[in-house]
């Protein structure tokens, strides 16, 4: 029942991310929670295995968290904001508001959730009204009618859909309708043999549920089966990840009156209108996968209509699941969290309701956040960063000896219309026609999630809101938005240890400065740099450019191919790709703005026995010091745009002389890498 906070077109979030607790750690003392000496291994030489050296006291140490699929820096700072949050939440609740304040919503929303016995003491009973209208279906008509309407407060699954800046006309808002309605991550998950458990262990899921919901065992297996069919035919036609990845082939643009006969026998414009479009507004949608739909409007056709009814019976289940009786949760955590991650335990339930609240509501958590929680120098230091750091790739598109003239000045205009997005919105979101209270937990979510579905319904046909943002404050994370032409920094990652004033300049330049050289490169990755200065998804590029960009691009597919998570597992460079771009340009611009800031000034005294210029490097490599468990690694390589942690740490370094250089790395070093083989793009 959660709304997408980013829309995934094509199955690709248009907002391009960085994404990756320190638990107690082995020894009495806890290593420290930001860069640090104390995670470095100085038994390793630098030389052989730099990931190792600068953070193998940390992977030594380190201890999951049983609530915790995968750890690393970021977590650390995402679990000191969860804290910071918990006591918001608390006090707010535990005082009484005006009727309609942020405080009032926000408090009552977190009292709902954690008020347990209710929550329990109501069962099923809160989802009920949509297992009956879902029960009432009687033929493809009704069916649309009833996705439509649950559309509204439930998902309602078969397909994605979602208003956003058009890619190729990026100040309208268009529909777009993608694939969807899969509960397993991607299409290998039902086909491939390496999944065929996961698949066994899908069925035991879907009865589960069933049987918490009243089925008999008999029923419950039957449904199980239908449920594992459906999504197995829907997934047939599906593309994979890395095609989900391609812009342009998930753009196709069709009138209405296509996209019906698309759909065709299914009326799927009963659906939209459901959902509260208003199709007048516009004469047109974009499709992502028209392949996908054709063989979704065949399943439609030639399967029964009780299949379908069983299949919306699990979307309903599971989507209302955590925030149902306790059984309902467990069973959908144990699934989806323990089973394709590995995750042995819920979080704390204070944590799962505090990332309701901001999933749901979260510019208005997000105010109460950042009056506590952000400095306003913390600003004003991220504005001088973002500035050098952008003086650097300016510089650089001027300068590119493997870039024409032609495409040089399209990229500059580009650039020069670049913008950057600190802390919190200059607007916040307005939630007053949002009922929320005591009482009702499943009730409030409903609330929002339908408030959410209207505002984004809303849009279809408007100007773009270009000063939206689409991560709350409090979030720990950065994106860069490219129908907007701007990277957003919420205020939750401007602390520790990716921003931390005690540091030196070298520390903050090698992990916040490699964060926002990440995002700016983001804007010419291999997807990014598809969009021209006003953000519409067009070629600009010159085709010779255009070979000269995809080149080194395969460089960079092959090394990161070459890379083995797990035994017989490689890292798929081609899933990567824009990640891994964003990094090898990330920290080669942020070292260099960080050398242009010593310009004038006396050179750094080492501290703890270490240039500048080492402590530059060993801040990147401890900020993506990452710890997984086996399955969630599994399902990161599958289906995750981000390659592992302890690869990111030395994937952008290996193409990069001056990190060479700092550490006297040579040929036949372990870490060395022929200058042959090394990429640079930007």
């Amino acid at each position: 029942m959660k709304p997408p906070r980013l829309p995934r077109i094509g199955g690709l979030a248009l907002a391009c991310t960085l994404l990756p607790l320190l638990a107690a750690a082995a020894t009495p003392a806890k290593l420290p929670s930001g860069f640090s000496v104390q995670h470095m291994d100085p038994g390793v030489d630098p030389r052989a295995d730099f990931a190792k050296f600068a953070a193998g006291a940390w992977y030594e140490h380190f201890q999951m968290p049983a609530d915790k699929s995968r750890f690393g820096a970021f977590d650390t700072l995402e679990q000191n904001n969860w804290t910071n949050l918990k006591a918001i939440l608390e006090d707010v609740s535990s005082r009484t508001h005006p009727a309609g304040s942020v405080e009032q919503k926000v408090g009552d929303f977190f009292a709902s959730a954690m008020d347990t016995a209710a929550i329990d003491a109501a069962g099923l009973a809160p989802l009920q009204p949509m297992l009956d209208r879902i029960d009432s279906i009687t033929d493809l008509a009704s069916l649309a009618q009833v996705v439509g309407e649950l559309r509204r407060t439930a998902g309602g699954g078969l397909f994605g859909q979602f208003v956003f800046a058009d890619q190729k006309k990026s100040e309208v808002n268009a529909l777009y309708v993608f694939q969807g309605g899969m509960s397993l991550p991607s299409r290998d998950y039902y086909f491939a043999e390496g999944f065929a458990k996961v698949r066994e262990q899908f069925k035991e899921h879907v009865a589960k549920m069933f049987a918490l919901a009243g089925a008999t065992g008999e029923q419950a297996g039957a449904a199980a089966e239908t449920v594992l069919a459906l999504e197995t035919a829907l997934a047939q036609n599906a593309k994979t990840p890395v095609e989900l990845r391609d812009r342009l082939a998930n753009y196709n643009r069709v009138s209405l009156a296509e996209l019906e006969k698309l759909f065709s026998p299914f009326p799927v414009t009963a659906v939209l209108r459901g959902t509260g479009l208003d199709l007048g507004a516009v004469d047109y949608a974009i499709v992502g996968q028209p392949k996908f739909v054709e063989g979704l409007a065949q399943a439609l056709a030639g399967r029964p209509i009780g299949d379908w009814k069983t299949y919306l019976r699990y979307r309903a289940l599971i989507g209302a699941a955590p925030y149902l009786a306790a059984p309902f949760e467990e069973e959908q955590f144990r699934f989806y969290s323990t089973v394709l991650r590995g995750t042995p335990q819920m979080e704390p339930r204070w944590q799962r309701a505090a990332r309701t609240v901001d999933g749901m509501i979260g510019e208005a958590l997000g105010q109460l956040y950042v009056a506590r929680h952000y400095p306003p120098e913390a600003k004003a230091r991220m504005d001088e960063m973002i500035t050098n750091i952008k003086n650097v790739m300016r510089d650089r598109l001027a300068t590119l000896e493997w870039m024409s003239r032609p495409t040089r000045e399209k990229a500059l205009a580009k650039f020069a219309r670049f913008e950057a997005r600190i802390g919190y919105p200059d607007k916040w979101r307005d939630y007053s026609s949002v009922a929320l209270a005591r009482g009702s937990f499943f009730a409030n979510v409903r609330s929002a999630v339908a408030f959410e579905v209207a505002r984004n319904s809303a849009k279809l046909g408007q100007p773009v809101d270009k000063s939206e943002w689409g991560m709350t404050p409090p979030t720990v994370n950065a994106y860069f938005q490219p129908t907007a032409n701007q990277i957003v920094f919420p205020a939750g990652i401007l602390q520790p240890p990716f921003f931390d004033f005690t540091q030196d300049d070298a520390v903050n330049y090698g992990m916040i400065g490699g964060v926002i050289g990440h995002e700016i490169t983001h804007g010419f990755d291999d997807q990014g740099r598809r969009y021209d200065a006003d953000g519409n998804l067009t070629d600009w590029w010159t085709p010779e450019d255009d070979a000269q960009f995809r080149a080194r691009a395969q460089k960079l597919i092959d090394q990161y191919s070459g890379y083995e998570a797990l035994p017989g597992l490689k890292v798929n460079g081609a899933l990567s790709l824009g990640e891994n771009v964003a990094d090898l340009g990330g920290v080669s611009i942020a070292f260099e703005a960080f050398q242009r800031s010593l310009k004038g000034k006396p050179a750094p005294a080492p501290i703890d026995g270490f240039t500048a210029e080492q402590r530059f490097f060993i801040s990147w490599a401890q900020g993506w010091r990452t710890a997984y468990r086996d399955d969630a690694l599994r399902r990161q390589v599958a289906v995750g745009p981000h390659a592992p942690g302890n690869f990111r740490a030395i994937g952008a370094l290996v193409n990069f002389q001056p990190f060479f250089d700092a550490f006297g790395i040579k040929e036949g070093d372990p870490m060395w890498r022929k200058p042959e083989d090394r990429t640079r793009i930007w």
